[in-house]
């Protein structure tokens, strides 16, 4: 997965241009912001950096954080505000991170990535690391036939995969889950309070606050 993101850097946001999705990217553009007012935020797997700017508009502090270095290098060369820094961590190693504390944390497209056995370790790895209070926020695809990647095959935990194609000719097999409500939220612990769940036509916005 991490050579695969490092080889697509250059071409990820692409996908943000596909017409069918603009309505639903420009919704979310508009409630993202709120969601962070104030707030000391971890953003994991930020890719080239797309959301950062929208999410973090209000906020008081932002950490985006990516493993690879191809990525950031994007990130890096966006216009930013001067309370959000961009560093290298790994999203399943949060003893990567720079020091500091926070009390939100978001992730856009990475949620579908982490393999269906992992999810509650890992969501209980990232609640530990926020403070009581914390805002958390997920964004990620809902599978719309015609626009989605087909899924090519799915393995015995139920995960599903992808195969995708880049520039330079080589062809990649992505993990990619397709979450629903019900599989989502029985995923998130009992430090979870006021779940909100959004769907949009090609995307769902999940956000909840940590007891």
């Amino acid at each position: 997965m991490a050579a695969y993101y490092a080889r697509r850097a250059a071409e990820y946001e692409r996908i943000y241009a596909r017409p069918e999705r603009q309505a639903d990217l420009r919704a979310i553009e508009a409630a993202l912001p709120a969601e962070f007012s104030g707030r000391r935020v971890l953003e994991l797997a930020c890719g080239t950096g797309w959301w950062t700017p929208h999410a973090a508009r209000d906020a008081r502090h932002w950490l985006a954080t990516d493993l690879n270095p191809e990525t950031l290098a994007i990130a890096r060369q966006k216009t930013l505000p001067a309370y959000v820094q961009v560093a290298r961590a790994d999203a399943y190693d949060l003893k990567t991170l720079p020091p500091g504390e926070f009390d939100a944390a978001f992730a856009g497209f990475w949620w579908s990535h982490v393999p269906l056995q992992r999810l509650p370790d890992w969501l209980a790895m990232l609640h530990a690391r926020l403070q009581p209070g914390a805002r958390v926020v997920f964004i990620d695809n809902r599978y719309v036939a015609g626009s989605s990647t087909p899924i090519h095959r799915r393995d015995e935990a139920g995960n599903t995969y992808q195969l995708r194609h880049l520039d330079d000719g080589s062809t990649h097999e992505v993990l990619k889950n397709f979450a629903d409500r019900e599989d989502a939220l029985t995923l998130l612990g009992p430090r979870a309070t006021g779940v909100r769940w959004v769907a949009h036509a090609h995307y769902w916005v999940l956000a909840y606050d940590l007891l």
